[in-house]
């Protein structure tokens, strides 16, 4: 069962939801990312703010380890949030309108993504992609738009720690991949290190 946080998602005028998957405790790096400062505002924000940039609405983050508002996005607990990736992208599914053709992921550890990067995906699937995802120097990684029709079977493909990447790869035939490489950049933060690194590269938001 889903336990909301705050608003249930409703069915307005949305067509393309955003996920944001924001649940984990960040054992390497110390604390919850979703509540990590990143050039002047946290993780969790800067990630709602990609989404909601590149055109999703609504946006709903899937917390877990740290519950916190988040102003501008649906927040929905994943109450088995350490048992992995899986568990929240499920939650996070289940919290799409009715009236939602498609969903983007993203994950809140990835913060040089920029709203580009989300618009691609989605004009990629209004040109008829059933899934697509971004590519930087030709390898996928995140963030992926994935169909209405095929989330069902997303859903029942999610195991553990993994999240969409399995179905991905056990069906390459749906997949279109769209160069993203300058559309930000990939990188995450998983330690101090990381986040030291990534923060000398970006000035704070104004």
């Amino acid at each position: 069962m889903t336990d909301t946080v705050t608003d249930t998602v409703t069915d307005h005028d949305s067509s393309i939801t955003g996920i944001l998957l924001a649940a984990g405790a960040g054992r390497r790096l110390g604390t919850p990312k979703a509540l990590v400062e990143f050039a002047g505002e946290r993780l969790v924000d800067r990630g709602v703010r990609l989404l909601e940039g590149g055109g999703c609405h609504p946006v709903v983050v899937v917390l877990g380890a740290a519950l916190a508002p988040v102003r501008g996005a649906v927040t929905v607990l994943n109450p088995d949030w350490e048992t992995g990736m899986a568990s929240s992208l499920r939650v996070g599914l289940a919290a799409m309108p009715d009236s939602a053709e498609a969903v983007v992921i993203a994950l809140v550890d990835q913060p040089l993504i920029r709203p580009e990067a989300i618009k691609r995906l989605i004009s990629a699937y209004r040109k008829g992609a059933a899934i697509a995802v971004a590519t930087y120097h030709g390898k996928p990684r995140n963030p992926v738009i994935v169909g209405r029709e095929y989330v069902h079977d997303l859903t029942e493909s999610l195991h553990g720690d993994a999240g969409a990447r399995p179905f991905l790869r056990a069906h390459p035939e749906l997949v279109t991949e769209i160069p993203c490489d300058d559309a930000g950049d990939p990188a995450d933060i998983d330690e101090a290190a990381d986040l030291a690194a990534l923060s000398a590269r970006e000035r704070p938001a104004e």
